[in-house]
């Protein structure tokens, strides 16, 4: 499993918005044929949000998962990641909704608060389609992603302990590293870790490759050989950090959430076309692919099998 990389495909977040393009999937069944056709491509794992179907306004609204989980895993293997952090704004007991409802393999924990801005984006389009999508975005300049330590260890408990869920642990900056170590130290999460790096959010991670290298150099030292690392950048940054994380040893995540873009300033199609170029990157450079069950085995999951949906 050593040359496996397994490829996460965020399908459409919370943080993009429908101005921004037209191939950013919207309702439950958008949303699921852009997860099938992304594990098609050859992603083993789909992270997953759900969107109001008429306005394209992020949600956590678990009858809203309910409406695309089921016709996921009806025509795929891969294993689905639900969201536990929403969108902006959103109160804990609202961003574990659908965790509670689908009792999934796994799903996203954020490891600490920050300052989380995308209100650079609102600057970069006068017409909307939504009057939700501006303020939206230009609230995260005044706000606070909040994550903080009780919350964390709710999720652990409540979510991972209740269900068997594990967990991709985002982690925005050197300090959510270490703020992971100190769960790890209490017992609350056991090896090994899916530790998500995450570089180019305003208010974390800048996007420079030594930060990435820096970013291991620390897991390593904390967690030794009980993680498996996985990174992106946003944006622009998005194929030359994954392929870094994949030269380095990591496994990747493309998708609509974190860049709308296939090359310079050409959108992307689908997720699926992201999910197409990172397979020939990583093929082209010796690695194999990672197939759903060979991601369960490797991150030691609890199996499809053994969801409520």
């Amino acid at each position: 499993m050593n040359n496996k990389v397994i490829i996460t495909c965020a399908v459409t977040g919370g943080i993009h918005t429908p101005t921004m393009s037209p191939h950013l999937p919207i309702t439950p069944g958008e949303i699921a044929a852009s997860a099938i056709e992304a594990a098609e491509a050859g992603a083993a794992i789909l992270h997953l949000h759900a969107r109001d179907p008429k306005t394209g306004k992020p949600t956590q609204n678990p009858d809203l998962f309910m409406d695309f989980l089921p016709r996921i895993k009806q025509s795929t293997n891969a294993v689905l990641n639900l969201t536990t952090g929403g969108g902006l704004g959103m109160a804990l007991e609202e961003r574990l909704a659908p965790a509670h409802r689908a009792r999934p393999e796994v799903t996203s924990l954020n490891m600490g608060s920050m300052n989380f801005s995308v209100a650079q984006l609102a600057e970069k389009f006068d017409d909307w389609k939504f009057d939700w999508e501006k303020p939206y975005l230009e609230g995260s300049w005044k706000s606070i992603y909040p994550n903080t330590f009780e919350m964390i260890e709710r999720v652990m408990i409540e979510v991972g302990q209740a269900y068997g869920t594990r967990f991709e642990f985002e982690c925005y900056d050197i300090g959510h590293l270490y703020n992971l170590k100190m769960f790890v130290d209490r017992g609350l999460v056991k090896p090994p870790f899916f530790i998500q790096g995450i570089f180019g959010i305003g208010g974390g991670m800048g996007t420079d490759l030594d930060n990435l290298l820096f970013f291991k150099q620390k897991a390593d030292q904390l967690f030794g050989s009980d993680y498996k690392l996985s990174a992106f950048g946003i944006g622009r940054a998005q194929m030359s950090f994954l392929t870094m994380s994949a030269l380095i040893g990591g496994n990747v995540r493309v998708g609509l959430e974190d860049s709308l873009f296939i090359g310079r300033r050409k959108l992307a199609a689908s997720n699926a076309e992201q999910v197409t170029k990172i397979r020939r990157i990583l093929e082209e450079l010796g690695k194999e692919i990672a197939t759903p069950d060979e991601a369960r085995e490797i991150l030691d999951l609890k199996g499809g099998d053994r969801v409520a949906f």
